[in-house]
């Protein structure tokens, strides 16, 4: 072999690169798993390369999971394929044992398929450590038991259909090989495993008698009786202790990036034991100090980043998964409107792209009318309701669903028959959409239709199934298949524990070491007896295995890189104020500080970026154009007394609600909201005395009169709103809203009756009023008239606000003072009936102390040091509101409100004013005063 030119970068030692450039025709190298194959085989067409060989036969490099499935498939073709069993896929082995759960005699479980999952976890840890035959000398307690009677049933049925899964595979690829016809390699190589299962290690010595030569290789020493860390003068090791972790990964992303930078062809590792809990955190983060620019986030942009992440994340989760589930749902029942929503607005069907705008313009109309939970039949209704036209593609691909649905037979079928129809449906809606799929997309459009092919061959497992249940095991197979992407080849892997067995790097970095992260915690099987775990050392079954396998990986970090770096965080959280301490595994490496060695660069944030190219230009806050007057010399805005409270709450809600016919998107909720309820009490009342009229005629009432009137008044609002809400109001719910209203108008009128003679002299008036030169349409909920003339305007609310709301240059609730000096100018009072059970009462401001029962005169309320009198009071009104109202026809309408951020919680216009962008300095201040 001739010598590896000195120039190659390999970060494997010297005695892996030499095995690996010698690998000749009949070597095979196994793995434990394909990452570390993928990278094998990758180093050796480097070697090749390197010693400008031009065209070389590929290296024999699998996992060994590929190594047994070949041997067994190579087994097919040869004189024993007639006796044997067939392999099942992981689909249909999660199939069986499901059955087998749902079909024992076992208490009801909370979840059949996470049970069904253990259970195969168990098998395959029994076969791989060989426990079955042991089970007999421990006292086994419930779980234990009922594994025992669904193992043996699912070994029963497997075995009467000839059927094997990939935990008996390598006991089967063991007994055949030696046979003839069985092809074995002349030598195999195993490399980078951490453990020998006894399943393995049979096969291993069942290979070397049949004549194949076995070398197991470490990366050090092959003869060394445990893992040595060989010393080397250039390696390096560091302890880094950082705040929280989001620092960490932030430090392990910035020291990534140096390495890179400085030499391109270096590999560098982040290995991180919580990997799943920090995957998005770790993208997120390592994508912003590799890509500053966001900009090349925006869709349609491509994005290539230097690192890859092992793990995928559930297959489910894919939006374009995700629109095919939808689908599937809809047409299988009823779904959450919210769900539903999300499926018109998907751009994986047909016509996303064209009908973009006015998709998304039916999705806010559907929402002020649809229900919580919604089916194919309504949704229907609602889009041909609300839709104009302007989505004809949208209507028609409902409609093909819904004659599809009406087709499809609820008998139980075949699974291959299922997965037909679901394919039919799918092609129907114009899935995966009308725009081409990028390379991701097309990648997990491509799994999907694996898993979708995957439910086909059920039929080797069940002879059919409900087309619900077919959805149900796609769901739970999509769930459990993790899946990313492939992607080039890029010079930092973050790895998780496992998937970091046997990998070398130039710079490694592990973080997450503190002592609750590492060693992992002890995970043993419910199912499998926790003694016989103990005793068999299973990796995770006890706490003693658990640090020995955490101390095998920690030396193999040590051993792995020319530079390591071992960091944990002190705190868990930023709201955590827990210390932590680091693992006691690394607690003997003195800590460093990674600035003090400059392995920090100071890499310009995307905000820094922004800044720095900045030109500075001044332009003046023009207001928004005045209101053009109208006839008469006034102007007219929507909205009625909203106008002003909202003017008053934030300039730039008036012009954004009012103006701009700016609003937010309806949320459907079942059965009526506050609002609803309100507007039930506010028309209950309003019937009421229009028939009753006066204190006189309510006094005069007698029981039975008082009921049937209430029951009468009750019953014709709610059908008004039954026919506003024929979908939300049920008969059930309409009788429930009937008996709530005609009890809280009883109780109402009780209060009522602590008054003197009063005459209502008008409900619900509409007036169009004005004030300022700006005209309003109102609604007056009620006016009364007291015997000696005076007035008092009444404004019901089932939760009154205090006096103090009505007050001020911008008040809170303007609507009484401004039908006060608007509309009835000589009132003698204003109140707020708070119609709320147990909690009747007026909160009111009063001229005289015999207005209403329990309200003071105003010369008697602690107001008169604010105003000298109740004519300083209206003044003060008519000013304050005057000014409010001409801010707003002035186009007044800067981002300012009144009370942050209280004022903002409930507003429908933040994605335009971009309040909390400017929190941090404009309102800080004035949120801690307040």
């Amino acid at each position: 072999m001739s010598a590896i030119p000195h120039s190659l970068q390999i970060p494997f030692p010297e005695v892996v690169v030499n095995r690996i450039a010698g690998l000749k025709a009949g070597d095979t190298v196994v793995t434990p798993n394909t990452r570390l194959a993928i990278t094998l085989r990758r180093e050796f067409d480097r070697i090749q390369a390197a010693q400008g060989i031009s065209a070389w036969a590929a290296a024999d490099i699998l996992p060994v999971s590929a190594f047994i499935e070949r041997i067994y498939e190579d087994a097919l073709y040869s004189t024993h394929a007639s006796h044997l069993p067939q392999l099942l896929t992981s689909a249909q082995e999660q199939f069986l044992w499901e059955e087998v759960v749902v079909q024992s005699a076992a208490p009801v479980l909370l979840s059949v398929a996470e049970s069904a999952r253990l259970a195969r976890e168990a098998w395959r840890l029994a076969h791989e450590w060989q426990l079955l035959p042991r089970f007999g000398k421990f006292v086994l307690n419930e779980d234990c038991r009922a594994f025992s009677a669904w193992s043996h049933r699912y070994e029963n049925v497997t075995r009467k259909a000839r059927q094997i899964d990939h935990a008996r595979l390598c006991t089967l690829v063991t007994g055949l090989c030696g046979s003839p016809g069985i092809a074995i390699p002349q030598r195999l190589i195993c490399y980078g495993f951490d453990s020998v299962t006894p399943q393995w290690a049979a096969l291993l010595a069942k290979l070397e008698e049949a004549g194949c030569e076995v070398d197991e290789m470490t990366r050090t020493d092959p003869a060394a009786h445990r893992f040595e860390v060989p010393y080397s003068p250039n390696r390096t090791v560091h302890r880094v202790e950082c705040d929280v972790s989001n620092d960490e990964i932030y430090q392990a992303a910035v020291w990534a990036r140096a390495r890179i930078e400085k030499d391109s062809t270096a590999r560098v590792g982040i290995v991180v034991p919580p990997l799943s809990e920090y995957r998005s955190s770790l993208v997120r983060i390592f994508s912003s100090v590799m890509d500053p620019d966001v900009r090349q986030a925006l869709p349609g942009v491509p994005r290539h980043m230097p690192f890859n992440i092992s793990l995928g994340v559930a297959l489910s989760s894919y939006p374009l998964v995700h629109t095919a589930f939808l689908v599937l749902e809809l047409i299988q029942g009823e779904i959450e409107f919210e769900r539903a929503s999300l499926l018109l607005r998907s751009p994986f069907l047909a016509g996303a792209e064209t009908e973009m705008l006015p998709r998304a313009r039916l999705d806010a109309k559907l929402r002020k009318r649809a229900e919580p939970v919604i089916t194919l039949e309504r949704l229907l209704v609602l889009v041909k309701r609300e839709n104009n036209a302007n989505c004809p593609l949208l209507v028609k691909l409902l409609w093909d669903c819904e004659k599809f649905c009406k087709k499809m037979s609820t008998d139980v079928q075949r699974p291959s028959t299922l997965a037909r129809a679901i394919s039919d449906i799918l092609q129907l809606v114009g899935f995966p959409g009308e725009r081409a799929p990028d390379s991701s997309e097309y990648q997990t459009l491509k799994k999907w239709q694996d898993v979708l092919a995957g439910l086909a061959l059920l039929d080797n497992v069940t002879i059919g199934m409900s087309y619900r249940q077919a959805i149900s095991h796609l769901r739970g197979v999509a769930a459990d298949t993790l899946f990313q992407p492939e992607t080039p080849d890029v010079p930092i892997q973050i790895l998780g524990v496992f998937e970091a067995g046997g990998m070398m790097f130039d710079h490694l970095w592990v973080m997450g070491l503190s002592d609750e992260a590492w060693p992992l915690q002890p995970r043993p099987n419910p199912f499998l007896p926790i003694e016989l775990q103990r005793a068999e050392r299973l990796p995770l079954g006890s706490p003693a295995a658990t640090l020995e396998l955490a101390s095998r990986f920690t030396e193999g970090w040590l051993a792995a890189s020319k530079e390591v770096i071992l960091s944990h965080a002190r705190h868990s959280g930023s709201s955590d104020t827990r210390e932590l301490a680091p693992s006691p595994l690394i607690a003997h490496i003195a800590t460093s500080d990674i600035r003090l060695f400059g392995l920090l660069p100071d890499y310009v944030k995307h905000r820094d970026l922004i800044h720095q190219g900045r030109r500075l230009e001044r332009i003046k806050d023009e207001p928004a154009p005045g209101i053009v007057s109208g006839k008469g010399g006034e102007g007219r805005a929507r909205g009625g007394v909203a106008v002003i409270k909202d003017q008053a709450a934030c300039p730039f809600r008036a012009l954004a609600l009012h103006r701009l016919h700016a609003e937010g998107l309806k949320t459907p909720h079942p059965g009526l909201d506050a609002g609803e309820r309100g507007t039930l009490v506010h028309e209950m009342l309003a019937q009421v005395w229009e028939r009753i009229k006066n204190k006189s005629a309510l006094d005069a009432l007698a029981e039975d009169e008082l009921r049937t009137l209430l029951t009468s008044a009750a019953g014709e609002v709610i059908a008004r709103m039954s026919a506003r809400h024929s979908n939300t109001l049920s008969e059930r719910l309409a009788r429930v809203e009937q008996r709530r209203l005609v009890r809280l108008a009883r109780e109402w009128l009780e209060e009522e009756r602590k008054r003197g003679d009063f005459t209502v002299v008008s409900t619900e008036a509409r007036k169009s009023i004005e004030i300022g030169g700006l005209a309003l349409d109102t609604r007056l909920d009620r006016v009364d008239e007291l015997a000696d003339g005076r007035r008092i305007v009444i404004d019901y609310k089932t939760r009154a606000p205090s006096v103090n709301a009505m007050l001020g240059e911008r008040p809170d609730e303007p609507q009484l003072p401004l039908y006060l000096v608007a509309a009835e100018v000589n009132a003698a009072a204003i109140a707020f009936a708070q119609v709320r059970a147990g909690e009747m009462r007026y909160t009111a401001l009063a001229r005289d102390n015999d207005l209403l029962p329990d309200v003071k005169g105003f010369a008697q309320s602690r107001h008169i040091d604010r105003y000298d009198s109740w004519e300083a009071l209206v003044a003060a009104w008519f000013e304050a509101l005057v000014s409010v109202v001409t801010d707003f026809s002035n186009g007044h309408s800067q981002v300012d409100p009144k009370k942050y951020p209280q004022t903002c919680r409930t507003c429908d216009v933040q994605p335009l004013c971009r309040i909390y962008e400017r929190a941090a300095t404009d309102f800080t201040a004035q949120g801690e005063e307040e």
